[in-house]
């Protein structure tokens, strides 16, 4: 696997930092709400085997630059479509979870030409409904952050994981589950975000505004929806529901897993987008 160190590309009057695995068509991963370009961790070694694989920080999240200002889902879009001008790709596959799928969606439908594939992970359409929940949740978080992070991290698993796999992570926190990453790991990634309550403000005004539901049927590329059976932040039917008004999609359910079904099915999850992008 080729890795090239953290670079930045400066877009849309910010700096974003982003990093490229691997050799090949590009692939481009779109991260969830506040998320960073590490929450990938369990699927960049599988991808690059086959792809380029293009990782970087939202505005407001990780090492990119973190303007005091609402975002919209049309400047998360727009930072996207800068970045691969930046790096002189016009076409790619394109993966998002959560929010990053929303992205995907936002994207797709305004530059059309420059998408192949894409993949968008337990995500929906209208998420104006989940914005409180959001800010109460991950602010409350933050509170508990001049703590130990990892009381952070098993209040927020709460909403993110199976029971399941959070009994095995609780059981064995040194554990490198399918010798990707261990609960150590996912904290450190957690503890390394760099966000701020306002960042948060700020990330979520984006979900104020989004609807694409009534554009779905516009989407004519091929995509992959990849749902899970338990997913306390996003229901099934959402996507069930995205499944049925986009034209060339077809959905994928994972049982007993959560919200990062990326991480907790990691295998079963790759498995999934490989077949998908190699047809």
């Amino acid at each position: 696997m080729v890795i090239m160190t953290e670079v930045f590309a400066y877009i849309n009057g910010i700096n974003i930092c982003y990093k490229k695995y691997g050799k090949g068509y590009p692939v481009i991963l779109v991260s969830g709400f506040s998320g960073t370009k590490e929450g990938w961790i369990a699927q960049i070694g599988a991808l690059s085997e086959r792809f380029n694989v293009i990782t970087f920080d939202n505005r407001s999240s990780g090492k990119s630059d973190h303007p005091n200002e609402p975002i919209t889902m049309q400047m998360f879009a727009n930072d996207l479509k800068g970045l691969m001008d930046f790096l002189q790709i016009d076409g790619a596959h394109l993966i998002g979870q959560s929010l990053g799928g929303m992205i995907i969606q936002q994207f797709t439908l305004n530059y059309p030409k420059y998408v192949n594939k894409l993949v968008l992970m337990n995500t929906t359409y209208s998420a104006k409904w989940i914005h409180d929940i959001l800010i109460k949740q991950t602010s409350e978080n933050l509170n508990k952050s001049n703590g130990p992070p990892e009381e952070a991290f098993w209040e927020l698993s709460k909403f993110l994981y199976h029971q399941k796999f959070r009994r095995q992570m609780k059981a064995n926190p040194k554990k490198k589950f399918f010798n990707l990453f261990s609960v150590e790991d996912l904290i450190k990634i957690d503890n390394d975000k760099r966000v701020s309550a306002q960042d948060l403000i700020n990330q979520a005004h984006s979900l104020l505004d989004f609807n694409s539901f009534s554009r779905l049927n516009k989407i004519k590329n091929p995509v992959l929806l990849i749902a899970s059976s338990n997913d306390v932040l996003i229901p099934l039917s959402f996507m069930k529901e995205m499944n049925e008004v986009i034209p060339n999609s077809i959905l994928k359910i994972i049982d007993k897993a959560g919200h990062m079904v990326n991480l907790s099915n990691a295998p079963e999850v790759n498995k999934t987008i490989l077949e998908f992008l190699n047809k």
